[in-house]
């Protein structure tokens, strides 16, 4: 994924009410721009650090940009915008990156399913039947290791959608819960049971009803952001 027109460089003055940033970008202008994460953004992001960002000309917009890339704390480069994540992993499905899931004829988005009524990320259909990719992106990581973890706040949203892939898969339908890894320096990932411990619960419930757990790395610079690798899980 390329970002067009490229992004700006800034610096984070603070974030507050969840969805909104003050920064300084590099010429001495003071924004306040959208950041699209629902997230804590936990270890993500400290005040002063650089950060990149697009801007809109959309006179229909009330913020004039969006929040993209930050620079953590450890110095790790992290996706910020949680919805880069899909487009993301749908241009390496496309290019089969993805090893795992090559081979499918058909891809629908956002597809209704489920006892609970959720949408699925993406619905992949192959000759021998469907399968369902929830996605989560992930940018918790930790000084001195390079391990990341999911959540970063505790998240009865990403339960439920393990359960409803716990249940496609007890039907005999392939089911699989897919990590992007936003986060640069990391080989590894793994549930924040100290931060979820029910998801965490719910992850390995999942997995023993035949969800299959997958993580996938980023490279990340202000020009683009790209899935380049296997990750592996940890339990």
């Amino acid at each position: 994924m390329r970002f067009e027109p490229q992004l700006e460089e800034g610096r984070l003055l603070r974030r507050y009410k969840r969805f909104l940033a003050d920064i300084e970008t590099a010429s001495g202008e003071a924004l306040t721009i959208h950041c699209a994460n629902t997230g804590s953004m936990l270890n993500c992001m400290s005040e002063g650090a650089r950060i990149w960002f697009s801007r809109s000309n959309d006179p229909k917009r009330k913020l004039p940009g969006s929040w993209e890339i930050g620079e953590t704390p450890h110095g790790r480069l992290a996706v910020i915008n949680t919805a880069r994540a899909n487009v993301l992993v749908e241009e390496a499905l496309h290019a089969g990156v993805i090893s795992e899931l090559n081979g499918f004829t058909q891809l629908k988005r956002e597809v209704l399913y489920g006892q609970e009524r959720s949408r699925i990320d993406f619905r992949l259909d192959y000759p021998q039947g469907a399968a369902f990719v929830e996605v989560k992106s992930v940018t918790l990581g930790f000084a001195g290791n390079r391990v990341a973890a999911f959540p970063d706040a505790r998240t009865e949203r990403g339960s439920k959608h393990l359960r409803e892939l716990a249940s496609m898969a007890r039907a005999g339908t392939r089911a699989v819960q897919l990590y992007c890894v936003n986060l640069s320096e990391i080989d590894a990932v793994r549930p924040a049971v100290e931060i979820d411990p029910a998801y965490a619960a719910a992850l390995r419930e999942a997995i023993s009803a035949g969800v299959e757990v997958l993580a996938y790395g980023t490279t990340i610079s202000a020009q683009e952001v790209r899935v380049v690798k296997r990750l592996d899980v940890l339990m």
